[in-house]
């Protein structure tokens, strides 16, 4: 990696360490990044799904852009943020998987926003992993709302039940290194796996974390908001489990009203990479889903989750217009990744099908067309590039994303196969690693030791029938397959393949 581009080397750590002060503050766009976990890129109510209660997000839709085919670079945590305040790919800035901190010498937006006379504020989830705080000025995140929450951390701890910085507890592993201090203080609540199913939580919705988040940024916005540029992340963890979302949103949903996807129960486990099909086989996090009845209400909470989310990221879009910041402001909303939901018969994340690798995207920039879709296939990886243009700051170079402006200027325009192919990878510094090419209609997965996959996407959108294990699509998979492996994140000397 070439570390002077990446990050601020030699030359570039002297002028890094200017005063901001002293440098020039031109009149630029504040950048409010609203960052949810675990969102499917299907779960907002304009995309048309019923169950989706998204007033508010579908209100940002309406203003803005919204991209129908967008992805996450990495389909769990930390190596996907990593890779959506980087610019990198998981090979690049080495946030290999949720235990692995994100390297100080790759800097993040944070840094040059900051170069560029802004304030940068990180309120929320951001799965850092250490207390590195990666260019940030202003930083809240689980810890606080621990301190915030006092003795009623205990309830969220029986939610959680299990020690897991993926859901903030503990944040940062190294603090139990002796242990996890909760160990024999939780209340059992008999579950079979380490994640519930789901129920309506017992902490009440203002000490909720999406609430903590929502006021926390509010008070930002407040305080901070008209003294100079910000660029602020509202980093919420819902829709992510816990699936205990507060009473109102889970009586919005009835685990009798729940529907089990087209998918289950359906896929030839024959022509399914073995890993994948161990997973639907079994459900080890939560073996209550093999169960249809337990599956429903797993469900019916996630959508509760969806709601509640909503409404936490419409407090702060309502501060946004009271303060008269809205006209000043691009406002991005997306998620790290998606959850399978049941399709495949899956739940959770880490595979390259459409309810995981793919993610809500939503722009909404002034000046800028309202209510348009593109069908453009992007990635997360983009994102830092696209901000940097849109806010007039320098690029730092050396990025694996390229700008998609140009897109959102004309975003009805915008067609699948016209432009470069969208790539993602997971777990790919180990054996059991696998990478990702979108290109056009087609999408090919690359397994290290299994076999590969391959899937038309306008003909199967379910992804149901792999083309790779077809004779008449044997040359186009060996074409996507040689283009994959000359991308970066794969590493096919170092692993045997099959298939």
């Amino acid at each position: 990696m070439n570390l002077s581009r990446r990050g601020f080397t030699g030359s570039g750590a002297a002028l890094y360490q200017r005063s901001r002060a002293a440098q020039p503050r031109p009149s630029r766009k504040n950048v409010l990044f609203l960052l949810s976990d675990q969102h499917r890129r299907d779960a907002i109510g304009i995309e048309g799904n019923p169950l989706a209660v998204t007033p508010r997000l579908d209100e940002l839709a309406r203003q803005g852009v919204r991209f129908s085919d967008a992805y996450c670079a990495d389909p769990v945590c930390t190596p996907s943020r990593a890779s959506i305040f980087t610019g990198l790919h998981t090979y690049h800035h080495r946030a290999w998987n949720n235990g692995s901190p994100w390297p100080f010498e790759t800097k993040t937006i944070a840094h040059h926003f900051n170069h560029a006379g802004y304030m940068t504020a990180a309120i929320g989830k951001m799965h850092f992993v250490d207390a590195q705080t990666h260019g940030f000025d202003y930083r809240l995140d689980f810890n606080d709302w621990f301190q915030y929450l006092g003795p009623v951390t205990k309830l969220y701890s029986d939610e959680i039940n299990r020690a897991n910085s993926g859901s903030g507890h503990p944040q940062i592993h190294n603090l139990w290194e002796r242990g996890d201090p909760w160990l024999g203080a939780r209340d059992d609540d008999r579950r079979q796996g380490l994640v519930h199913i789901g129920r309506p939580s017992l902490i009440p919705e203002e000490q909720h974390f999406e609430s903590f988040v929502a006021r926390e940024s509010i008070r930002f916005l407040r305080e901070h908001g008209k003294k100079q540029p910000f660029f602020l992340v509202s980093g919420f963890l819902k829709p992510h489990d816990p699936y205990m979302p507060a009473e109102r949103f889970a009586k919005m949903f009835r685990d009798t009203d729940m529907k089990l996807p087209e998918t289950w129960g359906k896929v030839d486990l024959t022509r399914t990479p073995q890993e994948i099909a161990n997973r639907i086989r079994r459900h080890t996090p939560t073996p209550e889903l093999a169960n249809e009845a337990m599956a429903r209400r797993r469900i019916a909470m996630y959508w509760a989750n969806v709601a509640q989310l909503d409404a936490a990221v419409g407090q702060v879009l309502d501060t946004l217009r009271e303060l008269n910041l809205e006209n000043d402001t691009i406002v991005v909303y997306s998620s790290d990744h998606g959850e399978m939901l049941g399709d495949h018969g899956l739940f959770q994340k880490f595979v390259f099908y459409e309810p995981s690798a793919g993610v809500p995207l939503i722009f909404r920039i002034p000046g800028y067309a309202q209510g348009q879709v593109s069908r453009e296939p992007v990635s997360q990886v983009q994102l830092a590039e696209t901000l940097y243009e849109l806010c007039n700051i320098p690029s730092p170079g050396g990025l694996d994303g390229s700008s998609f402006l140009n897109v959102m200027q004309k975003p009805a325009s915008a067609r699948p196969g016209r432009t470069a192919p969208v790539h993602a990878a997971f777990n790919s510094q180990t054996k059991s690693g696998r990478t990702m090419l979108r290109k056009g209609k087609y999408k090919y997965s690359y397994y290290f030791n299994d076999m590969p996959e391959l899937y038309d996407l306008e003909n199967d959108p379910h992804e149901m029938r792999n083309l790779a294990l077809e004779a008449n699509h044997r040359s186009l998979a060996g074409e996507l397959k040689a283009e994959l492996l000359q991308w970066g994140g794969s590493h096919p000397s170092t692993h045997e393949t099959r298939g």
